[in-house]
């Protein structure tokens, strides 16, 4: 028997060979397809939403540079990601595998984690904030009504299991177009609610002051760091680009760019109106400090929902992807269609039970988020790009541009890692306080 890394090392070569006929079968999305992936994946409303919050715990200079320092910086690492599509002659299916291609055994699984952390983090804090905008819809027609919160993130999951049964990424191209306008949808609405609750608001009355002790203040900005590495989550980009027909990398970059044109207009736009209207007592999911007009506040909360049922599909893959590279090894079970069915019918069932289970237990949406976005994001999204790029050599070392890329990547990296431990320490104070002030359970 070889070594445990040789163990690993064979089984991760077996998953590549065994998904690359997969593969090829759905490699026919066009640029646009995978700019709705992308829009799906980052622009939602769980990421917009705690942005005028995170804004309120930093502060107007600290809290602007952060959130314009992040976006370029997630750009750039994205298209970095893009590049490095058969960097060396092969093709890399997901971004573990790519992380193996570059990092050997230790990358391979350092990437498999973090995804997984990012994956089950995400979906949590997501299926709160579904399930926070349904109950907003439910209470404005039945102001009396029964239903607590935690009754529509069950609401929520079920719907969500019925989406798992779609096989790929390809299959939910739609489903994200149709979850992109809600994305547009929902900022426009949300921006123009914003700015009108804001000028009917008494403006001496609202303060700009970032509250509490100084050890108070620096938990808040941890966790506002935290917070917005969140809202640029987008650790499944290796993975859209495996659905983009060739050339791969130009469309990818195409898509990359037009999601973002989409991200910075509405990104910035409600971070900067949200903390504007209501300064440091801004709501950490912004649609709670609405209140005027109310149906253009339920519309809001609507086009939230819809956005967050595309989004939580991409994130569930990664961990359903586990689950069918032992089904593809299982050769009992991959020959025959039923019991494939009723297998992914079993896996995705115990992940949504786990992942509906856990958040309407723990409703805590700011806090899910802080610490989704510290542990899984930070990694994927900024440090890993950055270095991947630097250790496969990609960078010309005698040119302008290779001069000035070399140690703008170790910045990045090196920044974006203490974000990441920062970050998770801010977010580990607050879970602990709430779980102390609240029941499991609690219908907030």
């Amino acid at each position: 028997m070889g070594s445990p890394s040789e163990v690993g090392r064979e089984a991760e070569e077996n998953d590549a060979e065994e998904g690359v006929s997969a593969a090829e079968l759905v490699r026919k999305g066009t640029w646009k397809h995978a700019a709705f992936h992308v829009a799906t994946t980052i622009a939602t409303p769980a990421a917009y939403a705690p942005l005028p919050f995170a804004l309120a715990s930093l502060g107007w200079p600290l809290g602007v540079s952060s959130l314009v320092s992040a976006t370029l910086a997630t750009w750039y690492s994205s298209i970095l990601i893009a590049s490095l599509w058969k960097w060396n002659g092969e093709k890399h299916l997901t971004y573990r595998h790519l992380a193996r291609s570059i990092f050997g055994f230790w990358g391979y699984w350092s990437v498999a984690f973090f995804q997984q952390v990012a994956s089950l983090g995400n979906n949590i804090a997501i299926q709160i904030a579904a399930g926070s905008s349904l109950k907003a819809v439910y209470k404005h027609y039945h102001q009396d009504g029964k239903l607590t919160l935690q009754h529509f993130i069950v609401f929520f999951g079920i719907f969500e299991l019925i989406l798992s049964q779609l096989p790929d990424i390809h299959s939910l191209r739609w489903v994200n177009a149709l979850c992109t306008f809600s994305t547009i949808g929902f900022a426009g609405t949300t921006i123009g609610v914003t700015i009108y609750n804001g000028k009917k608001i008494d403006r001496t009355s609202v303060s700009y002051s970032v509250q509490g002790s100084s050890a108070s203040k620096s938990f808040k900005a941890f966790n506002a760091l935290g917070t917005i590495a969140f809202s640029f989550g987008d650790a499944m980009l290796p993975e859209i680009q495996n659905t983009v027909r060739e050339p791969a990398k130009r469309n990818m970059y195409r898509s990359i760019s037009a999601a973002y044109s989409v991200i910075v207009l509405t990104y910035w736009q409600l971070a900067f109106s949200g903390y504007w209207a209501f300064g440091s007592e801004v709501q950490p999911y912004i649609l709670a400090s609405l209140s005027i007009p109310e149906w253009t506040v339920v519309m809001a909360n609507i086009f939230a929902a819809i956005q967050i049922c595309g989004c939580f599909q991409i994130y569930c893959r990664p961990t359903y992807a586990y689950f069918e590279e032992i089904m593809g090894s299982n050769k009992s079970i991959s020959h025959f269609p039923f019991r494939n069915n009723l297998a992914r019918l079993t896996y995705t069932s115990i992940y949504m039970v786990l992942v509906t289970l856990i958040a309407a237990a723990m409703p805590f949406f700011g806090d899910f988020v802080s610490i989704c976005g510290a542990i899984g994001f930070t990694p994927l999204d900024f440090v890993f790009p950055a270095l991947a790029y630097l250790k496969a050599g990609s960078i010309a070392k005698n040119s302008k541009l290779g001069l000035l890329m070399r140690p703008l990547n170790i910045l990045i990296a090196t920044w974006f890692s203490i974000v990441a431990i920062l970050g998770c320490i801010g977010a580990v104070k607050f879970i602990v306080e709430d779980i102390k002030n609240y029941k499991f359970f609690h219908d907030m």
